[in-house]
């Protein structure tokens, strides 16, 4: 699968939800990222198609392929955030601005930020 802003979207978004109640329905998904359910299930179903999600027809599982790459995008947005925290962004911009630049910053730009979030927590 080609990896895009719109399937990473997704999966951290069922990560999230993951880690925030049992079971991750459909308009879960649909009312956090603010789609249509019909949406939700045409990304359902190419996720599920390169095993990243499983879909019983009523829950949606992360694959442990699934949770990994979540785990990665959410990290990417979580340090990305931190940093631009860090160096005067107010919350609500830097959030958002986390969730376009995690899908966009080069590996070692990334590690960048991760390096200097990470000395920045030991001062």
């Amino acid at each position: 699968m080609k990896h895009n802003q719109s399937s990473e979207d997704y999966l951290e978004c069922i990560l999230l939800l993951s880690r925030e109640t049992e079971f991750v329905h459909r308009v879960d998904v649909a009312r956090k990222i603010g789609v249509s359910q019909p949406a939700v299930q045409k990304a359902i179903k190419i996720l599920e198609a390169n095993e990243y999600v499983e879909f019983d027809g009523l829950h949606i599982y992360l694959t442990r392929k699934g949770e990994e790459y979540a785990e990665k995008v959410y990290e990417r947005h979580c340090i990305i955030k931190e940093f631009l925290l860090a160096h005067g962004v107010n919350a609500a911009d830097a959030n958002a601005d986390a969730c376009e630049m995690e899908h966009v910053l080069s590996d070692a730009t990334f590690e960048m930020m991760k390096s200097y979030v990470k000395r920045s927590d030991k001062i």
